[in-house]
């Protein structure tokens, strides 16, 4: 039987496919934003409500991690939980029921986001309906996950499954625990709980949405995608598995460090900031361990733009992790907190580490869904990479000069106590870094539209029947 015999490498076709083309979507809503803060008045969306920044922030940020980021995250996932396991993914058509119900929260995300129903709660904003369809496609996907664990012909479990495991089951807890709702209408519900509770619940989710859907997860991606383009063993498979048990311990415990100087107790701000600061220690653990991973190979990045854009999330990632413990030490919070610093350092994140791994990851991924040895151009990949490093660094550069001066000015004070400066002196000195900001976004999105043309030309030029999705024969006892 064929099933016994093949991959399951149509889902994963699917979503990878997928995941260029929301990654096109969610940065394009993106620049549209980063331009009407540029450009408020401009006739394209002055006065147009379901174009207005209130409506489209939101969309851009789930259309960048759920739409893109997932969509990546499922067909990656899918892609080396079979390869590392020599095992068909269970469940049969449960997988396509993945593919087809995360395409559909993403359109429903899509259409009830620009009108306005909204849950108001961050990274958690869709309704409760969505929600519960969210919660069912995600029991689908661990079912997938694990069946497929449990039924592998190899007896070790690479320790990228684990990664992807962990932020399998915690994004599902997250979820349900913060999404807990009491329905009025089928548009409306309220959070069941209350006041500061509620603030904890949410940002308890949101900063281990960041921790285990943007950190853990793509570090699964990491631990395979790097080993196999730069051609080598894992630098340290001691250090991957502290790593592992290192940081899924400790995040969980980080979420109070959004809310220093709040009705939150002082106690609970002080243990946020203090699991932050302890996390740095495993996330650089993890980075040199990929890093180190090219020993040997070096001279590989001088040839190799996959490799590049993989050893360059990296280097985000190393620096985000830095710069996130030390944005939750709370004198420094008092400062960058609110301001363009923080958007700065989340697209460090966002664009630095979890698109360039991504990006990286799929050009390595696509060509062998289609028969090919690599993608259609190799020098366009080339090109993707310098025009969406460029991008990351002009936008967090030009975020973290105007995040300090806004922090800088807004806590500016008169020898009789007033303030120095107004809120409006403020925003009108951040204006020539959101045209930076713009700039940066447009290339970043430029980079993705010639990503688009070259899977595209690949797609067109190989054939699914050519991949190579025989699962090996069991070894002789």
């Amino acid at each position: 039987m064929e099933s016994q015999t093949t991959y399951n490498y149509k889902v994963v076709r699917q979503f990878s496919i997928m995941t260029v083309v929301w990654g096109i979507v969610g940065m394009l809503v993106g620049v549209i934003i980063a331009a009407q803060l540029a450009f408020p008045n401009f006739p394209l969306w002055d006065g147009i409500s379901f174009l207005s920044y209130g409506r489209l922030r939101p969309l851009h940020t789930n259309a960048v991690i759920f739409a893109f980021g997932g969509s990546a995250l499922f067909a990656t996932s899918y892609y080396v939980v079979q390869r590392t396991n020599q095992a068909r993914l269970f469940g049969g058509p449960l997988a396509a029921f993945t593919f087809w119900g995360w395409q559909l929260i993403i359109v429903l995300a899509a259409v009830t986001l620009p009108l306005g129903i909204t849950s108001g709660k961050e990274y958690a904003e869709l309704e409760w309906p969505i929600d519960l369809l969210i919660a069912v496609v995600w029991v689908a996907y661990a079912i997938v996950f694990f069946g497929t664990i449990v039924k592998r012909k190899v007896s070790h479990i690479y320790v990228a499954n684990w990664f992807f495991g962990a932020f399998i089951l915690t994004i599902a807890v997250l979820h349900i625990v913060n999404s807990a709702f009491i329905p009025v209408t089928l548009t409306k519900g309220y959070s069941f709980y209350p006041g500061a509770i509620d603030a904890m619940v949410q940002w308890w989710y949101g900063h281990n949405a960041v921790g285990f859907f943007l950190t853990t997860a793509f570090l699964g991606m990491m631990y395979y995608f790097i080993p196999k383009q730069a051609e080598r063993p894992v630098y340290s498979y001691r250090l991957s598995v502290v790593h592992f048990w290192a940081l899924v311990s400790t995040y969980m415990w980080a979420g109070p460090h959004h809310l220093h100087y709040t009705a939150l107790p002082d106690w609970a701000q002080s243990v946020g900031m203090l699991f932050s600061l302890i996390l740095l220690a495993p996330s650089w653990g993890g980075m040199i361990n990929g890093i180190m991973t090219l020993s040997g190979a070096w001279h590989k990045l001088r040839t190799d733009p996959v490799l590049k854009f993989l050893i360059v999330s990296l280097s985000f990632y190393g620096m985000s992790t830095f710069e996130g413990p030390m944005m939750s030490i709370k004198t420094v919070n008092a400062l960058s907190h609110y301001t363009d610093w923080t958007v700065g350092h989340v697209h460090s994140g966002a664009l630095g580490w979890v698109a360039m791994v991504s990006i990286g990851s799929l050009y390595y991924l696509i060509p062998r869904l289609f028969g090919k040895v690599q993608m259609y151009s190799m020098k366009l990949v080339e090109l993707h990479f310098w025009i969406a490093t460029i991008g990351v660094v002009l936008y967090i550069a030009a975020m973290w000069i105007a995040g300090v001066m806004q922090g800088l000015m807004w806590r500016a004070v008169n020898a009789d106590g007033t303030l120095t400066y107004s809120f409006i002196e403020s925003v009108e000195r951040t204006y020539p870094f959101y045209y930076v900001r713009l700039l940066g976004g447009a290339m970043f999105l430029v980079g993705m539209l010639f990503m688009a043309y070259n899977t595209w030309k690949t797609v067109a030029t190989g054939r699914a029947a050519d991949a190579d999705d025989a699962i090996p024969a069991p070894a002789a006892h």
